[in-house]
């Protein structure tokens, strides 16, 4: 039989904590390359503690992190966005008070060396992707609907060039209709083969939409398995249920 080929992102049992409050207990998971790969769990399970860790935005105490064979660990945001593992965080992080337009060029800052053709190739992509963004494209960020920032934030990542994207509640606030036309581009981004980790308020959706699911309960892998093997377990609830996280 063939080697396995080895994973894009590999977390080896780490370790996080906020001052004295600990929040993830030894979490080891992989993701491979092409694979939409989906983390649950209650609020407070650590999910997005998780996703922060990965992208630099908090310290790792104990523990390895490689993406691509390389460890991540120490490495500052902006140099592991860099090597192309880009974090759409929770809440729609976007810049208000700028245009759409301004917003996804905002987007490709670490993309120094790429041609200003290249840039607009991608550009013109995401409006291909979520073509309200470019009837508002002239539009104040602050102005758009929920659903709209939420697609512009997305787009942003995008412009990053990500290898491996990283995506923090996306349907998290949003009304149904935006739920599905989000969800529409990143099934087609899937199909395209980028690599998607991501944090999910809807476990439906992420189990619908994964590849292979870790459930996080208290700061710790509880469950894992691919996903169509999950969508019947009683322990998936049981993590949603989970009253007793702290963070």
């Amino acid at each position: 039989m063939p080697n396995q080929p080895s994973p894009m992102l590999n977390v080896k049992s780490i370790d996080v904590a906020y001052g004295l409050v600990s929040v993830l207990h030894q979490v080891s998971f992989k993701v491979y390359e092409g694979q939409t790969v989906a983390l649950l769990g209650a609020n407070g399970a650590g999910k997005s503690t998780l996703l922060k860790a990965i992208s630099g935005s908090v310290p790792v105490q104990n523990g390895e992190i490689f993406f691509q064979e390389k460890s991540l660990v120490g490495f500052p945001p902006q140099q592991i966005a860099k090597m192309g593992l880009v974090l759409v965080p929770e809440g729609r992080q976007i810049f208000r008070e700028q245009t759409v337009e301004d917003n996804l060029q905002l987007g490709t800052y670490l993309r120094r060396k790429d041609s200003r053709q290249e840039l607009l190739k991608d550009r013109e992509f995401i409006y291909e992707l979520f073509p309200i963004l470019y009837e508002k494209s002239k539009q104040l960020a602050g102005t758009l609907s929920g659903g709209q920032q939420q697609m512009l934030a997305t787009g942003c990542g995008l412009m990053a060039k990500p290898k491996l994207l990283l995506l923090d509640e996306p349907s998290l606030g949003l009304a149904p209709l935006a739920i599905k036309e989000l969800y529409k581009v990143l099934w087609q981004l899937k199909s395209q083969g980028l690599t998607i980790l991501l944090v999910e308020q809807s476990a439906n959706l992420a189990l619908e939409m994964a590849d292979y699911v870790y459930v996080l309960t208290n700061g710790q892998v509880t469950v894992e398995g691919k996903s169509h093997d999950l969508r019947e377990l009683e322990v998936i609830e049981e993590a949603y249920l989970n009253k007793k996280s702290v963070v």
